[in-house]
């Protein structure tokens, strides 16, 4: 298995980078992340995490054809990491409703959160959606063009070639459960480094200092930029805080040892969450047990190596992915080094 797509994509046009123009939709992967989070530690406290667990939407065949080359599974320590690739899509099946099917759309976040052997973190590696490669079967396009394409098996196979390494899970979350998880916790505690008046939520200011954010509030502060003179760099400075405080929320002792809370959080996760049928209730029971010492502080973000932004042969903007710099990234899915990475 080459540790690099064959047939790489054609250089383009290259561009200043922009204040990031083009930041990857942070909400989506607060959601994400909390909701297989929720789903794992549940299984420590919740004694009905089964019936919860049924009432998810299961994604049937959401991996590539036994035909499809695929890396190999990993071997030694690594064999027990799990990599699950979350999906995020801000309507539901065009036709259905259903959150699983959304073939035809164009994924809105794509991220992988990598669970290491020892279980003693979480790294969570983000795709921009507009990076450029080769989609099996069709050509050069935006990687979140696969969805569109092939739906999540295609999806799974254009993640895997890029990585070098297999998807063992897959999710698809919709934009809805952002603002349900928030108020599930009974809201968030967040340190504002910056007043300012917002532009999504009318006539609400947020002060600066520490304050307690609803749902609603929550889901104003994190898409703000119009109110900063560096824009998106400080969303991206205040969406992290969010991250954290929801996690915090999530997998705070007071959450985990109550099962009210924990159901409620539940409750709140399951109506806007699909994941692959191969996933089992008992599958999560025993991942919760082995996560159950991990925290907020414990997860780690970062973005998966870029050179860029540009513009495609047919005027496309698009983001380059860094060719000579992908082998680490490969090489760390592949050695169960992922955690390691994410700290540099």
């Amino acid at each position: 298995m080459p540790t690099v797509p064959a047939v790489q994509p054609a250089p383009v046009r290259h561009e200043a980078p922009p204040a990031r123009r083009r930041v990857w939709h942070i909400v989506f992967l607060v959601f994400g992340v909390v909701a297989v989070v929720v789903f794992a530690v549940a299984g420590v406290t919740v004694f009905n995490l089964t019936r919860s667990f049924d009432a998810v939407e299961k994604i049937p065949d959401a991996f590539p054809a036994a035909s499809v080359d695929r890396p190999p599974v990993s071997t030694g320590t690594a064999a027990t990491a799990l990599n699950f690739l979350l999906l995020g899509s801000d309507s539901r099946g065009d036709s259905t409703g259903s959150i699983a099917n959304i073939s035809g759309q164009r994924s809105d976040t794509i991220v992988i959160l990598h669970i290491p052997a020892d279980r003693a973190g979480l790294s969570v590696m983000s795709i921009p959606r507009d990076s450029w490669l080769e989609i099996p079967g069709y050509g050069e396009a935006k990687v979140n063009a696969a969805l569109s394409y092939g739906g999540v098996p295609l999806a799974v196979q254009t993640v895997e070639g890029l990585i070098g390494a297999r998807i063992d899970h897959v999710a698809v979350v919709d934009f809805a459960g952002f603002k349900a998880v928030t108020d599930a916790l009974g809201g968030v505690d967040i340190d504002n480094p910056i007043a300012f008046d917002s532009y999504h939520l009318a006539g609400h200011v947020f002060p600066q200092g520490v304050q307690h954010l609803d749902g609603t509030e929550a889901l104003a502060f994190a898409r703000e930029r119009y109110a900063f003179t560096d824009g998106d760099f400080q969303r991206v400075r205040n969406q992290q805080l969010l991250i954290r405080a929801l996690l915090s929320g999530v997998m705070h002792k007071s959450t985990l040892t109550d099962p009210g809370s924990m159901g409620a959080v539940i409750g709140a996760v399951t109506p806007h969450l699909a994941i692959d049928d191969k996933l089992s209730s008992a599958d999560l029971v025993a991942l919760g047990v082995e996560l159950r010492d991990v925290r907020a502080d414990d997860v780690s973000f970062f973005t998966i190596p870029t050179a860029g932004t540009g513009t495609a042969d047919d005027g496309q903007s698009i983001v380059n992915l860094d060719w000579t710099a992908l082998p680490s990234v490969q090489d760390a899915f592949r050695a169960d080094t992922v955690g390691a990475l994410a700290q540099q």
